[in-house]
């Protein structure tokens, strides 16, 4: 059979439009044995026709117009990956509603448009992908609206952060977290403003996209409950080796009797769960559901070369799926309303530090108990000035109840910092754990 040209466009040609238009000339031959389509990029759309470039774009290839985009009629796929939400987001209403397919890399525009370019999708008759927004070259986007379409996921968890996982990493064997953070941009895996990652933001727009489409109702940024990395003291990376435990940022979307539950933040992860085992810049997902039990997803979860596979392998699927009428609606079809922040269950760990005297301990018993929080396990620590660290893993807690009784602890002489709760992450029972 005769190969099928087919000239695609891009917005933006920085590391991963340089890595697309790459991977297209060097594997080509493959992609079109594969799908019997040679992919070309005739287009792409920069700011400065000057700059210095990975990868050569071609003659005539580069454009600062999104007219000769938008105008040309042999181009029906075009590749965002320009970043950031404007003026990429009305780049990209205006392909879609121009009956123009678009696969975007940008978590940011989908998290916080998804409804507004999905209408403009549906009415474009075209479809909008989105693979590489979330966890690059992992294929969950896929996995969650193809493969698992009648499994009835209620649980999506995961690491989906790679920048945040090999900075806990480094701090796990010694590293402060300003040196794991200058590490982490010396090798390229943080930006020179690292905010989005530290924060949070990063994986609450990935997970903003996951539980919209685990269960096929909108979620967006503000309503991820977020904490970032940078609040973790070097005691509480201590205390997690010690009571055979690991340091994650854990992104966790929940469906809990009809109410959906999204956040993000460091947890606590037994050392026996397959979280824990995560290291470096990867990411996994795991996903739980009636027809599936679990299903893990795990590998490089950013990069320009791995983004750009995730591009790739989408737009192959939009043409390979041209005029079926596949995938064009969005995946939202009901509104289901979010779980009140405190409802949220779950075992946490807290440390204070406080006055080593008599009594004292009764007392942070008395306030959880008054909260109803009972304590699962408790390691105390004299540091030679006075003070003891009490470090707590709770049995499963309403959050509401755990910051009530935190609080009633804050406001006592006796306790010198305000304590801050990491949920623990762990699939066996706390009769199991080797620690006292």
């Amino acid at each position: 059979m005769a190969s099928v040209d087919v000239p695609v466009a891009l917005l933006g040609y920085g590391t991963v439009g340089a890595a697309v238009n790459r991977l297209l000339n060097e594997q080509a031959d493959d992609i079109e044995r594969a799908t019997g389509h040679r992919l070309r990029i005739v287009k792409a759309l920069v700011r400065d026709l000057d700059k210095d470039r990975g990868f050569p774009a071609g003659s005539d290839v580069l454009t600062t117009s999104i007219d000769e985009i938008l105008a040309d009629p042999s181009i029906t796929v075009v590749a965002e990956v320009m970043g950031g939400v404007e003026p990429a987001g009305g780049y990209v209403l205006d392909l879609l509603r121009a009956g123009k397919h678009v696969v975007t890399a940008n978590k940011q525009l989908v998290a916080r448009r998804g409804a507004e370019l999905f209408e403009a999708a549906s009415e474009g008759g075209v479809q909008l992908r989105f693979e590489a927004s979330v966890c690059a070259a992992i294929p969950v986007i896929k996995v969650l609206r193809e493969s698992l379409l009648v499994a009835n996921v209620h649980r999506v968890l995961g690491i989906v952060n790679g920048t945040t996982n090999f900075m806990l990493t480094q701090m796990e064997v010694g590293s402060t977290y300003e040196e794991a953070l200058a590490e982490a941009q010396r090798r390229g895996f943080a930006e020179a403003d690292p905010t989005d990652d530290v924060t949070g933001a990063d994986a609450a727009a990935k997970m903003a996209i996951l539980a919209t489409i685990a269960f096929n109702s909108r979620y967006e940024l503000s309503d991820v409950d977020t904490i970032g990395i940078d609040r973790i003291d070097p005691l509480d990376v201590a205390a997690a080796r010690e009571l055979d435990m690991v340091i994650r940022l854990v992104g966790q979307a929940r469906l809990v009797d009809g109410h959906v539950d999204v956040r993000v933040s460091p947890a606590f992860v037994d050392r026996h769960h397959p979280l824990a085992a995560v290291e470096g810049a990867f990411n996994a997902v795991m996903l739980q559901g009636d027809a599936i039990r679990e299903i893990t997803l795990e590998g490089p979860g950013a990069g320009g070369v791995e983004t750009a596979s995730a591009v790739i392998a989408d737009m192959a699927s939009v043409i390979g799926t041209m005029g079926t009428g596949f995938l064009k609606n969005d995946a939202v079809w009901r509104s289901l309303p979010r779980l009140a922040p405190g409802d949220a269950t779950s075992p946490y760990y807290f440390h204070l530090s406080v006055d080593d005297r008599p009594g004292v301990l009764a007392r942070v018993a008395e306030a959880l108990a008054e909260n109803s929080v009972s304590i699962a396990r408790l390691r105390q620590h004299q540091n030679g000035e006075g003070r003891a660290a009490l470090h707590v893993v709770t049995h499963e807690a309403r959050q509401g109840a755990l910051h009530a009784a935190l609080e009633t602890l804050a406001a006592l002489d006796e306790v010198h910092r305000p304590p801050l709760p990491f949920p623990v992450v762990s699939d066996r029972g706390f009769g199991d754990f080797e620690w006292e």
